[in-house]
């Protein structure tokens, strides 16, 4: 399959380094080359950017250039710009303080291996989700935006037949995942703060789909769930 020309190498370039550089940071922040859940959790992550990535590039590039370009906020909902904005902020200030409260200050007081081996679920479940997500809807971008020049449309199968918002799903469950496995209160804190405001974006982008995206609403009466069967 051709690489659209907007995927370009630089774009390309900057992804792969950020797929190694954003999880070293767990090790580096941590302080303690030998913290075995910082590099559970730090394989985990490059392995899985990485296998995303690889995949959309080979299967599916016009997704891959999507979730890789620019936000055009003349496309992006105004609504959204602001709520995406404190939740990349909430989630780089997850990332950066759960090695620091788990291995550097040990702020949380070690906690029993079933909550780690909980998170160790957790993020595993939440990785089918995400690359599910990805594999089933080519139109699952990164904002929340119609997408006429890739004619949008319903996507109803796989995951998408469980719940309609899979890719929330499975953020949820990486949030927790990951300060479960490490050992982090503080990042379950923060997790708790996001979910409210993840909740907010998944009845905003309903809103939006519900009025502009054919189908939709047929959509809904057959997948109940938003996010968690049979709870909501």
């Amino acid at each position: 399959m051709p690489r659209p020309p907007e995927l370009s190498r630089t774009r390309l370039s900057v992804a792969a380094v950020e797929v190694v550089v954003w999880p070293g940071l767990i090790m580096v922040l941590g302080g303690n080359i030998r913290w075995i859940y910082g590099w559970a959790l730090t394989v985990w992550l490059i392995v899985f950017l990485a296998g995303c990535m690889l995949w959309l590039y080979r299967n599916d590039p016009s997704l891959l250039a999507e979730r890789l370009r620019p936000p055009d906020k003349s496309q992006q909902k105004a609504w959204d710009r602001h709520l995406l904005g404190v939740l990349l902020l909430l989630a780089a200030g997850w990332f950066v303080v759960m090695p620091l409260d788990a291995m550097r200050f040990r702020w949380t007081p070690q906690w029993s291996d079933w909550a780690r081996a909980l998170g160790a679920l957790a993020l595993l479940l939440g990785s089918f989700f995400l690359f599910r997500s990805l594999t089933d809807n080519t139109f699952l971008s990164p904002v929340v935006r119609m997408q006429q020049e890739r004619k949008h449309k319903v996507v109803s199968t796989g995951v998408y037949g469980l719940v309609r918002h899979p890719m929330y799903l499975g953020t949820t469950l990486v949030m927790y995942g990951a300060p479960l496995l490490l050992g982090s209160a503080l990042g379950l804190g923060i997790a708790t703060l996001a979910l409210p405001l993840l909740v907010v974006r998944t009845l905003g982008e309903e809103r939006m789909l519900e009025r502009e995206l054919e189908g939709y609403t047929r959509y809904q009466q057959q997948v109940r769930y938003r996010l968690v069967p049979p709870l909501w």
